[in-house]
């Protein structure tokens, strides 16, 4: 069951002003906003995190690029990585409401 997504563009991670393209290779901090949600999750549930770099037909295709959008000419494939380590830490927020 989805609870909830979201998505950004990662050339305006750092804002809408300007545009900045990734590197291949190189790591970036990215934060992924969430739209808030309330689930009761019971002993012995799961909770998943997806990582895509495209959610089509619900949204427009990513063609990786960096070329102008919606004026790709080709697509290229990406790859994604979460890194947990001690110099790329990585979390997800989930605040506890208590049952009281």
């Amino acid at each position: 069951m989805n609870l909830v997504d979201s998505v950004i563009r990662t050339r305006y991670r750092n804002g809408w002003e300007r545009e900045e393209l990734m590197e291949p290779g190189r790591v970036y901090a990215v934060e992924i906003r969430l739209q808030p949600t309330s689930n009761l999750f019971a002993a012995g549930h799961r909770i998943r995190l997806d990582v895509s770099s495209s959610n089509f037909p619900r949204l427009d295709v990513n063609p990786n690029t960096g070329e102008s959008l919606g004026r790709h000419t080709h697509m290229v494939k990406a790859i994604n990585a979460v890194y947990v380590d001690r110099e790329r830490v990585s979390h997800v927020v989930l605040p506890i409401i208590p049952a009281e």
